[in-house]
């Protein structure tokens, strides 16, 4: 079971916005809810219901002119427990990408990746499983090569060869502990936020190193 992508086939072609500096291979993976928005218990059903956290766009901004590319890892459960649909969470994240670029006009989301499953399923792409970060590297280095990605060259699972990749300046934020086991999994650095806060708790950390 893949990830899902934001309004494309996971291994679509993926038109990365410029980056205002050159990209050196880092990527800062995301979290959403209590990371850019405010987080709910019964979930961010509709745009409605969408609060955005202060200074969220400045600090994506900032981390894309720090040299991060910015890809977003959302467990989105509603879907797979039949609430609601994927045109109703593309409706959520486009509404997310305009009221950041109103905020800072650098704070584009390069990829946005989202696990629909049950959590029952255990599904590799669900945090705390590392699948989404695994595939976010994925297409981003292909992006950033002029590849493309098919389903021979895309690595599922237990052939991905974290070898491959160089993690060390890369971060994963996020405001639970399956964010965490995600970044462990994945190895790469994680840093637990308030989520009344969100990523603006992890800008000292990041940008320090």
């Amino acid at each position: 079971m893949r990830a899902h992508r934001h309004r494309a086939s996971l291994l679509d072609p993926l038109d990365l916005p410029d980056l205002p500096v050159e990209w050196a291979g880092r990527i800062a993976y995301l979290d959403r809810d209590g990371v850019i928005n405010v987080g709910k218990e019964t979930y961010v059903n509709d745009v409605s219901e969408v609060e955005m956290l202060r200074g969220a766009g400045q600090a994506i901004g900032e981390l894309r002119r720090a040299g991060f590319r910015i890809v977003i890892c959302t467990n989105q459960s509603p879907i797979g427990r039949g609430w609601w649909d994927h045109e109703t969470l593309a409706e959520i994240h486009d509404y997310i990408q305009d009221k950041l670029l109103a905020e800072d006009e650098d704070a584009h989301l390069d990829l946005i990746l989202y696990s629909p499953y049950a959590p029952w399923l255990g599904a590799h792409a669900r945090k705390g499983n590392p699948g989404m970060l695994e595939a976010g590297r994925q297409l981003v280095e292909a992006a950033e090569r002029g590849q493309q990605l098919d389903d021979e060259s895309f690595m599922d699972a237990e052939a991905y060869t974290s070898s491959d990749f160089d993690e060390a300046s890369s971060v994963m934020v996020g405001d639970r502990s399956v964010d965490m086991e995600a970044a462990s999994a994945f190895g790469v650095r994680g840093i637990q936020v308030d989520g009344a806060l969100g990523v603006v708790d992890a800008m000292d950390s990041i940008l320090m190193g």
